[in-house]
């Protein structure tokens, strides 16, 4: 139902002059999505309270909840379209009216840590595309149909909206940046293993997939109490990003997945300077796959030790900062980090093995990143003790990874498994920090129990050998013919 619902808002909002790309279509989804899962939410939120005896405030005026404005019933359940506004009156309505009533919500609330703050703040980033009102009432009429009250619903749309996410990360215009792959992410938190209780920490954050993926590990690894719950809403999960979008797609994302009121802060991580940041600032997890290739501005550059145009150098810095002694980290960074031979590379790899033991690097293939085209590797690191053995383990798979052909936890079962112990297999190894040459600390290693394959030949020698072939067939030719 949510696919198919999903698929026929795309076709909607093809046709829209405002929307031309996957990026708008999830994001205009996205608002509209949102408001209606919030009335969903405010009824279960006035059942609960009805049922102990006590009184709901709703978060909306009457004028401007769902069923006003956007979704008018008939005594039968069914749309009213007598007094459903539609064409130009709806969408005089949601600019004129609806928006600047809900970005009020930021200024109004009690707390940031309110879901109506988070509601004005995504407002007032967000703006209506669809410039069609019939359009705008097609769209509605559709997420209408949509249900949110039972976990199996919540969870199949919070999947749906995830895969949306994906495919606005496949269409281009830097839509990657938005997206790090599901199969990839649940198994970096699996290696981590946060427990109920950590500050857990995104500073690139995106779509949240990091923090959506750790709550949903963490909700299943024992029965929670009141207390735990409350925890995992309020305390645990805390992000940064600096792109408006990314932001508005990731607080939504992970209040469409049950965090009421994300701890998810719009701002420029790298901005700030690494020496202010204090013990109270540290966290006990930090997952993270912060760009690739970004260049960052000299004055960016100041705030970090290790001065460096590279946006993800720069984040590793910070993340490393802001870890508690003890504390553990799973990052996804481009494999050169491992090799480069300029000095912020290597000093940033001596900062890591001395401050840090950095235990596992799992070396991933070309295609994890679909369009990205770039090698990564995780580092998996645990702050406050020097690096002794590093543990690698290099995923070779017998196919070519795509958008048809993705990455899968299945994939990634035999790392898991043997990561827990370390153990060497074909395709694992360990090597001792003392085997480094210390002038460079080059990371980079090569599979010892993998066979290397011939090296492809140089044109000119293919040539000579060719050459060589027909002097020798034209001798023989002639043998034969003296022989006759």
């Amino acid at each position: 139902m949510f696919e198919q619902t999903f698929k026929n808002i795309d076709d909607i909002l093809h046709k829209d002059a405002g929307c031309s790309s996957e990026l708008d279509y999830v994001e205009q989804t996205s608002w509209i999505l949102f408001l209606k899962y919030l009335d969903d939410l405010e009824k279960d939120k006035k059942t609960a309270a009805k049922l102990s005896g006590k009184t709901y405030n709703p978060i909306f005026s009457p004028e401007y909840r769902w069923e006003k404005w956007a979704a008018p019933k008939n005594k039968d359940g069914k749309l009213n379209y007598q007094i459903a506004i539609t064409g130009d009156d709806l969408a005089d309505f949601v600019n004129g009216k609806l928006w600047p009533y809900l970005k009020k919500f930021k200024t109004d609330a009690v707390s940031a840590d309110t879901i109506e703050y988070k509601i004005g703040e995504i407002f007032s980033e967000l703006k209506n595309r669809i410039q069609s009102g019939y359009n705008l009432r097609e769209v509605i009429n559709r997420i209408d149909e949509l249900r949110f009250r039972t976990h199996s619903e919540k969870h199949e749309m919070s999947h749906l909206y995830e895969g949306k996410i994906q495919n606005m990360g496949n269409a281009g215009r830097n839509g990657g940046e938005y997206y790090t792959p599901r199969p990839l992410i649940k198994t970096i938190v699996k290696v981590v293993s946060p427990q109920i209780g950590n500050k857990i920490y995104d500073g690139a954050v995106g779509s949240a997939g990091f923090l959506c993926e750790a709550f949903e590990y963490l909700k299943t690894t024992k029965a929670l109490t009141t207390k735990d719950t409350t925890t995992l809403q309020k305390s645990t999960f805390y992000g940064k990003e600096k792109k408006g979008l990314a932001y508005i797609i990731g607080t939504m994302n992970m209040i469409l997945h049950g965090i009421e009121a994300p701890n998810i802060v719009h701002t420029n991580t790298l901005a700030e300077n690494i020496t202010d940041i204090q013990d109270r600032d540290r966290f006990d997890i930090v997952l993270a796959n912060p760009p690739f290739g970004g260049k960052e501005r000299v004055e960016v550059q100041q705030n970090f030790p290790i001065k460096t145009g590279e946006t993800a150098f720069l984040f590793l810095q910070h993340f490393i900062k802001i870890l508690k002694a003890g504390g553990k980290a799973g990052i996804v960074i481009k494999n050169t980090f491992l090799s480069n031979t300029d000095n912020a590379s290597v000093s940033l790899r001596k900062l890591l093995l001395d401050s840090c033991n950095l235990h596992t690097v799992l070396d991933l293939p070309g295609g994890v990143f679909t369009g990205a085209g770039v090698k990564t590797v995780v580092l998996f690191f645990d702050k406050g003790t020097p690096t002794r053995k590093v543990w690698y383990y290099q995923l070779n798979l017998d196919r070519n990874l795509g958008k048809t052909n993705a990455l899968s936890e299945n994939d990634l079962a035999d790392f898991v498994a043997l990561q827990k112990t370390k153990t060497n297999s074909k395709n694992s190894w360990s090597i001792s920090v003392a085997e480094l040459v210390e002038a460079t600390c080059d990371l980079s290693t090569k599979n010892p129990n993998k066979k290397e394959e011939a090296a492809l030949r140089e044109p000119k020698d293919i040539l000579e050998e060719m050459k060589l072939l027909d002097k020798e067939t034209n001798q023989i030719l002639l043998n034969i013919k003296d022989l006759l």
